[in-house]
């Protein structure tokens, strides 16, 4: 081989860029195993879990103290409690999704760049080897994360008071079929990552106002303005041209999950719409945060 072919196989191969492509994605998923290990540590985050988990407690000890009646009203499903438990899971997402589980996601995605402007470590983690594109990626992802965690935590505790308090059986889907309780319980988890899903878009809104301010409380609060702002908005008839484009349009639509065969309809939808707003609020995020001085 001669001296040329030595140096374009070099120069085509760089001696140890392969190594450095692997530290540098070791190095990313290090950053992001950290950032959920402090995310979850924060005494903040687990009060909210555990405010979150009390909901579905209570639902069914109201229930329980009350010999089970129900006065067919209320939140969908509460009156098939007392026959089984598996419903208070479903019950308790149905009351959280409209302030509860915005609240908790507002507060981790609004403090996600704000609260580190505002104690002064912003500038510490972009002088490290982080870099802009990645620290919004991996701060969006612990997001998404702690979305799972707080549907989770709404469902399973629902399962577990529901199967303390209740008797647990097969389930009657809202199509007349009854299915099994270990499939009823695979449907529950995939309700949970349906409200997950659909608080996606909420976080990237709740990013991108964190890049906007230094006052992870301001963050906060106006990403929870915006959810509760579009669910008042999609009450109303007047803004119903607005309803399909809102951010909570599809956030009840997963009574589809309890039919048989699953209509999927509603799931593809709400993806659709939460990537969108993904796609542009996060888009903005970027445009916000690649311009902003943080080192000075």
């Amino acid at each position: 081989m001669s001296s040329s072919d030595v140096n374009e196989t070099t120069s085509a191969h760089p001696v140890g860029a392969a190594p450095a492509r692997a530290e540098r994605r070791a190095a990313g998923w290090g950053f992001f195993a950290s950032e959920l290990s402090v995310l979850f540590r924060r005494r903040r985050t687990q009060a909210m879990l555990a405010v979150l988990a009390a909901v579905p407690i209570l639902i069914a000890v109201a229930i329980r103290l009350a010999d089970g009646g129900g006065s067919g009203r209320g939140p969908a499903f509460l009156d098939r409690i007392s026959q089984n438990g598996l419903f208070v899971g479903m019950t308790a997402l149905v009351v959280s999704i409209p302030l509860f589980l915005p609240l908790t996601v507002g507060v981790v995605a609004g403090d996600s760049i704000s609260g580190e402007a505002s104690t002064g470590t912003l500038r510490y983690l972009l002088v490290s080897p982080v870099g802009r594109i990645r620290l919004l990626v991996v701060k969006f992802a612990s997001a998404v994360v702690f979305c799972l965690a707080a549907t989770l935590t709404v469902s399973l505790a629902g399962i577990l008071a529901g199967a303390v308090l209740f008797p647990i059986g097969p389930v009657t889907l809202l199509s007349g079929d009854t299915v099994s309780v270990g499939e009823a319980l695979l449907r529950a988890l995939l309700i949970a990552g349906y409200v997950a899903l659909g608080l996606l878009g909420l976080a990237a809104i709740g990013l991108f106002i964190s890049t906007l301010t230094d006052a992870p409380v301001g963050a906060m609060a106006a990403t929870v303005v915006v959810a509760i702002l579009s669910q008042v908005l999609g009450q109303l008839s007047q803004t119903e041209f607005l309803h399909p484009f809102l951010l909570s349009y599809h956030w009840l639509d997963f009574a589809d999950l309890l039919r048989q065969p699953i209509d999927w309809t509603s799931f593809g939808g709400n993806a659709g719409l939460q990537l969108a707003y993904v796609a542009v609020f996060g888009a903005l995020a970027y445009a916000r945060f690649a311009t902003k001085d943080v080192l000075s």
